[in-house]
């Protein structure tokens, strides 16, 4: 066996957490799978991992190895998938991170489709609105949403991230419109938390591209998207979300634009994956894939004229 091989063994026990587990997935028995690794932290004269009565945990010097490691493995994985160009050739496991509800919308529904493509792949899929260590979790990849402040990684643009103001019309109908962005300050307004700084403060550009920063505050702060959505359909404030969190309570008139004269700062619906030379192929394949679906237009936009 080479030092790749014990190499790429240590990666699969960090991201199965558990020896036995990694040896199953490999096809070797748990006392070679931990012979291999007693070896590999023998010639390197350091220990990988601290075993406890529950759980493995990378040393330092494991986690070290794992961040520099996984691209040099994944690379050459990536150089002899890549001299093969078929589709069968898109194989392993790919592990994804993604916000749970855009998830459940907009990549769930895609997912038979893609796999009827490439038949060997395997998907395991973490759905959180937490900002998960794509390196240090063993993640190939990460949808986010929103502003990227990460410069380690790999960022490709999948789609505009467009911003609305909505209220239901009970809402509407009971406290008035709003026609400028300073009546704002006189609504309830949702408000989500725990994101990008200045939560509290809405910014509106007029068709002149002057721009207007309103401090809002209403009885519902909260981190979870879904939840403000559900308030402003429930008629309890405006709220500020995204086109495609919103757009089918828009075109169902349980929600209702407000300024739509008003443009918010559009942000971006990224792939994110750790800087290397070569994405492995089912990265790429994955990637593509989502970008043949939602070009030129995504689903969440194909009725933007409902929702101005």
């Amino acid at each position: 066996m080479s030092r790749v091989d014990d190499l790429s063994l240590f990666l699969r026990i960090l991201d199965l957490g558990s020896i036995s587990e990694a040896a199953r997935s490999l096809d070797l028995s748990v006392a070679v799978a931990s012979q291999r690794l007693k070896r590999l932290e023998r010639e390197l004269g350091v220990r990988l991992l601290q075993r406890t009565t529950r759980q493995l945990r990378p040393t330092p010097e494991g986690r070290s190895l794992a961040e520099q490691g996984r691209e040099a493995v994944e690379d050459l994985e990536a150089l002899m998938s890549g001299l093969h160009q078929s589709t069968r050739e898109v194989t392993g496991t790919l592990r994804l991170t993604l916000p749970p509800t855009f998830g459940r919308l907009y990549v769930s529904p895609l997912l038979p489709r893609f796999l009827r493509r490439y038949p060997r792949l395997r998907l395991d899929l973490d759905l959180s609105d937490q900002r998960r260590d794509i390196v240090g979790s063993g993640f190939d990849l990460a949808i986010r949403i929103g502003s990227l402040a990460d410069s380690s990684m790999v960022a490709r643009r999948l789609a505009t991230n467009r911003r609305v103001l909505c209220a239901s019309p009970a809402y509407l109908k009971r406290h008035g419109i709003p026609r400028t962005p300073e009546e704002l300050t006189r609504h309830e307004c949702l408000v989500l938390t725990g994101g990008e700084v200045g939560a509290g403060t809405w910014r509106l550009r007029d068709i002149n591209g002057e721009w207007f920063a309103v401090k809002v505050d209403g009885r519902i702060r909260s981190s979870q998207g879904e939840l403000l959505r559900d308030a402003a359909v429930a008629g309890l404030g405006i709220v500020q979300h995204s086109t495609w969190h919103v757009c089918d309570d828009l075109q169902a008139g349980r929600l209702q634009q407000v300024l739509s004269d008003y443009a918010l700062p559009e942000t971006g619906i990224h792939a994110v994956m750790p800087q290397r030379r070569l994405a492995p192929p089912r990265v790429r394949a994955f990637i593509d894939f989502l970008v043949e679906q939602w070009e030129p237009v995504p689903p969440w936009e194909r009725h933007k004229e409902d929702t101005r």
